[in-house]
């Protein structure tokens, strides 16, 4: 059974850094397409950021484009993403996410792909 954990998630402050992971178990995911998204309070889970299969290929949304990367390491079995300037409008839950197929940097956006998340680490930032 496919398993993810998010950590990493904290209180900063506006303009700040933080680096969450997801360690990811149960099957071989370097093949995998693992992705972050993020939930505000009231809103839907929004695409934040995926990396296809062998890691092959990293999408993310407009908005963090620059600021945002995406990595993986341990074998692929483990993804990170490292936030800097960090907003007020990004505190959020955020999550990872993963299924055993490739995407494009359309598709990818699409949550209905994912079958595997984790619980979600909190991330705020204060102003």
């Amino acid at each position: 059974q496919v398993q993810l954990v998010e950590s990493g998630g904290g209180l900063v402050q506006a303009g700040a850094s933080l680096r969450l992971s997801c360690a990811a178990s149960g099957r071989t995911f370097p093949l995998d397409t693992m992705a972050w998204f993020r939930q505000r309070p009231g809103e839907e889970r929004k695409f934040v950021a995926a990396s296809t299969r062998g890691g092959s290929n990293t999408f993310y949304s407009e908005s963090m484009k620059g600021r945002f990367t995406m990595s993986r390491e341990n074998a692929g079995n483990t993804v990170n993403l490292q936030m800097n300037d960090l907003t007020s409008e990004e505190t959020a839950v955020y999550y990872c996410a993963s299924f055993a197929g490739v995407c494009t940097a359309t598709s990818c956006r699409d949550r209905s792909l994912y079958k595997n998340w984790g619980r979600g680490t909190q991330v705020t930032v204060s102003s």
